[in-house]
């Protein structure tokens, strides 16, 4: 038996990246699993062969009972690793989530088997654990993450052309960087390349609040090329990413980069940073990685996407031919590891 935990994601009403990767894990797991919310749950009846597996980032003070839990071992506990951003990136990220993570990413050490949702995020968490002189005999491995996030079929190859309109898609904060690529939309509109440029996402409340009113007064500045979606329905979205000509991704740091799979998985170029873990799902082809914060190299990769037809055509044809990890593919490696 597999004890699945839902007890952030149940009652969260954001849906995050971290949010998604377990709602669609959940739905694919069906029936091989039981969803259980830490407090309501009787972990003390589970069986040595059950396992507990959970998906969220814990935090092991706040949840009565936990550490002893983790202590005990009274079954397998499996557990997927994001990211070790909140170390990397300390100042553009929530105080809790720094003061937390090392306790979190320590805590993984008990458990018998972590998926870490990238090659570099595996190598983040080896590497703490022996900075920390953490003796552990966790199994680690790397867990492939879906591109089909809206449950829609594969975008078949594509002909002819789109209009000039990019999509950005992405909790408004530091670390995904709207205020570089909002910078390098005003530099390009400047110089006369024309396009439109539609931002998407909630604002982080502790650190987004600068780049949303930049948002706002790029809104009233450039009514016709700019528009900011603070909250967009699975309709809306489906409808901007079908008329998209790309989707632009100036993030500084992730652990997976849902929306460069994501893109693919419509057969849309990606335009984003070359990040290592991002290079690890743009190799293959349909994207332009481009220097992290470098604006002469981002406005010359959009505007040469924007102006160039066939290298357009060919990188979209590339992304709509990629062979691509469902969300039932990472289903059912969880399964083979842990049934």
């Amino acid at each position: 038996m597999i004890y699945f935990d839902v007890t952030k994601s149940a009652k969260s009403r954001h849906v995050s990246g971290l949010m998604r990767v377990n709602r669609k894990l959940q739905q694919e797991l069906g029936g091989d699993i039981v969803p259980v919310v830490w407090g309501q749950w009787d972990h003390h009846a589970v069986k040595p062969d059950d396992w507990y597996f959970t998906t969220e980032i814990f935090d092991v003070v706040s949840r009565p009972g936990f550490a002893d839990f983790l202590r005990s071992r009274t079954c397998q506990l499996a557990a997927l690793f994001p990211d070790a951003i909140p170390l990397k990136f300390p100042r553009i990220v929530w105080p809790h989530s720094v003061a937390r993570h090392p306790h979190y990413m320590h805590a993984l050490s008990r458990f018998d088997h972590v998926f870490a949702i990238s090659e570099a995020v595996r190598r983040d968490l080896e590497e703490f654990w022996r900075w920390q002189g953490n003796e552990t005999s966790t199994e680690v491995s790397v867990l492939p993450l879906g591109a089909d996030f809206d449950g829609s079929p594969r975008r078949p190859q594509v002909t002819g052309t789109r209009a000039a309109e990019l999509v950005c898609i992405g909790i408004l904060e530091p670390r995904k960087n709207q205020a570089f690529l909002m910078k390098v939309a005003e530099s390009l509109w400047a110089d006369g390349v024309e396009f439109k440029l539609h931002l998407i996402g909630r604002v982080n409340p502790h650190f987004g609040r600068s780049i949303a009113d930049h948002a706002q007064l790029l809104s009233s500045r450039h009514r016709d090329r700019f528009q900011y979606h603070a909250a967009a329905t699975d309709v809306r979205l489906a409808d901007l990413l079908g008329r998209a000509r790309a989707v632009v991704f100036p993030t500084i740091a992730e652990g997976c980069g849902l929306p460069v799979l994501e893109s693919l998985w419509r057969g849309l170029p990606c335009v984003c940073s070359d990040l290592p873990v991002l290079l690890e799902n743009t190799d293959g082809g349909g994207c332009v990685p481009l220097p992290v914060n470098d604006i002469e190299e981002w406005k010359k990769g959009l505007k040469r996407l924007l102006e160039d037809d066939a290298w357009w055509l060919a990188l979209a044809q590339e992304a709509a031919a990629r062979s691509l990890p469902t969300w039932a593919d990472s289903a059912n490696q969880v399964r083979r590891t842990l049934c």
